[in-house]
């Protein structure tokens, strides 16, 4: 029998989507690690494989999410690498659509300004996730340590797509770096690029009824052959 690599990878990456709220039940531990052991397999420069992932759950979480979030609803952030300097032009337009299609799905009026920092702040629950894994990469490698992690990341959401697990990735939760290094035990010598929240998704959520749209190939891609 002849495997359709082409439509199973499709399907994956036409039915993922950025799951915000999450069912209590927690994921096995062995289709967490069968998760995990497929995201191995991200290609990286020179073999480097920079990324090293601490997986919380249980009650190792819970502090986690009260320590993260407190840290954020303070106003004071610190991440290890810094957010972009300003979203412009279509990069600005794609942000706020983003948004608006969140706000949208969740009954939240454009200028409910103290509902649209309330759902922000769920970012640092994990939108209630059973499970959290914090991304992290040697500081030593800079830009290209950052982006082999990238690459780990895109890896591991459709490794869990292809599992049944739903998942979110956050660099929100990588802007309260103080909290989760504290809490994980994270040395300074690794940055914090991201944390992937997972597990399976209350479907009766609103929340879970948001998707976004991707640019075209036009807008994406130019072609040089002359």
């Amino acid at each position: 029998m002849t495997i359709d690599h082409r439509a199973s990878l499709s399907t994956l990456l036409d039915t993922r989507y950025s799951c915000r709220a999450f069912l209590s039940k927690p994921v096995p531990r062995e289709d967490i690690e069968t998760m995990l052991r497929m995201a191995q397999r991200t290609p990286s420069w020179c073999n480097s494989q920079p990324w090293e992932v601490v997986v919380a759950g249980g009650d190792a979480i819970e502090r986690l999410r009260a320590a993260v979030y407190e840290q954020a609803a303070s106003g004071h952030l610190d991440p290890d690498i810094p957010g972009p300097a300003e979203y412009r032009g279509v990069y600005a337009d794609r942000r706020r659509g983003a948004g608006y299609a969140l706000y949208n799905s969740l009954g939240i009026a454009r200028d409910d300004y103290a509902r649209r920092t309330e759902q922000m702040l769920e970012n640092y629950r994990f939108f209630g996730a059973p499970h959290v894994a914090i991304v992290t990469t040697d500081k030593a490698l800079g830009t290209y340590g950052a982006v082999d992690c990238g690459g780990y990341v895109a890896t591991l959401l459709l490794a869990a797509q292809a599992l049944g697990i739903a998942a979110v990735p956050q660099a929100a939760v990588a802007m309260a770096a103080g909290a989760v290094r504290r809490e994980l035990g994270i040395s300074d010598e690794r940055d914090i690029v991201c944390a992937i929240s997972f597990g399976y998704a209350d479907e009766s959520h609103p929340a879970n009824t948001c998707r976004t749209d991707r640019a075209s190939l036009d807008d994406a891609v130019r072609w040089v052959e002359e």
